[in-house]
């Protein structure tokens, strides 16, 4: 049975195996319904593979945008955009390119996420 911390909106940010006074101390049973949800939440996609990542440019229309954004930057982009085997979602190059298609931080998670699932 686990003493569980909770975040501001009242979610399990955190498990315990003893009372943490004054962070963690409500004890819930190993079995609950929002402690079985907090161990098996889903891990964040960080990175997508070359494929997964063109394809899902390629279904959500973007395909093309996106070179272009690419054949207007310095070599080194162009080299990662065309060579990379993996895209990582924090690397300098998808911060400036998600920033310059308007992506808000939800969408890329979003664009990430579909991306993973290919």
């Amino acid at each position: 049975m686990p003493y569980v911390m909770r975040n501001a909106d009242g979610d399990i940010c955190g498990l315990f195996e003893q009372l943490q006074e004054g962070y963690a101390d409500e004890l819930l049973a190993s079995d609950n319904a929002a402690v079985v949800a907090y161990l098996n939440k889903p891990l964040p996609v960080v990175a997508v593979s070359a494929r997964q990542f063109r394809v899902t440019l390629r279904r959500a229309g973007l395909l093309d945008q996106v070179k272009v954004w690419v054949a207007q930057q310095d070599g080194e982009i162009q080299d990662a955009f065309e060579y990379s085997g993996t895209f990582v979602k924090d690397s300098p190059m998808m911060v400036a390119g998600f920033a310059a298609m308007g992506f808000s931080a939800q969408q890329i998670d979003e664009f990430f996420s579909a991306a993973s699932q290919l």
